[in-house]
């Protein structure tokens, strides 16, 4: 009975909703995480003498400091695209060849799912060009060349 359990075509679906079910549980579980760890950082600064316009001031600078510049922005859009174009020309060139070796058509399936990477690359890709078109308009240049990380 266990293996026709696995055989059935309802796996997929209910497996899907189980992923989608627990990555939310994972969001709310990191969330409160998060919230936790603030207030173990708050009590710890008070704990040791820290006032709490002090604490509340050096909070609001941590959080200004989360806000992302543009340009950093711009190159992070810049690279999921790439990378979504790669692996979509990957899966592509993956079942071409599954298919071709196994000779058989219906493989064909696994290069048309390569068009979504592709597609949603291309997405980004224009997004990019537009916020590097709107930063231009502002005088900003938006320089190609990713900066070297050390």
């Amino acid at each position: 009975m266990s293996s026709s359990m696995f055989m059935s075509p309802f796996v997929v679906a209910v497996a899907g909703c189980l992923m989608i079910l627990g990555l939310g549980c994972f969001g709310i579980y990191s969330e409160m995480d998060q919230k936790r760890l603030r207030s173990q950082e708050r009590m710890t600064l008070l704990a040791r003498g820290m006032s709490i316009e002090d604490i509340e001031r050096l909070q609001r600078q941590v959080q200004n400091e989360d806000v992302s510049d543009p340009v950093r922005t711009m190159n992070n859009i810049r690279r999921t695209a790439m990378i979504l174009l790669a692996s979509g020309v990957g899966v592509i060139v993956f079942g071409l060849l599954f298919a071709a070796i196994l000779q058989n058509h219906v493989l064909l399936i696994i290069p048309a799912a390569g068009i979504i990477p592709i597609a949603v690359g291309l997405g980004f890709f224009v997004d990019y060009k537009m916020q590097a078109r709107d930063l231009a308009r502002f005088g900003l240049e938006v320089d190609t060349q990713t900066p070297v990380r050390k």
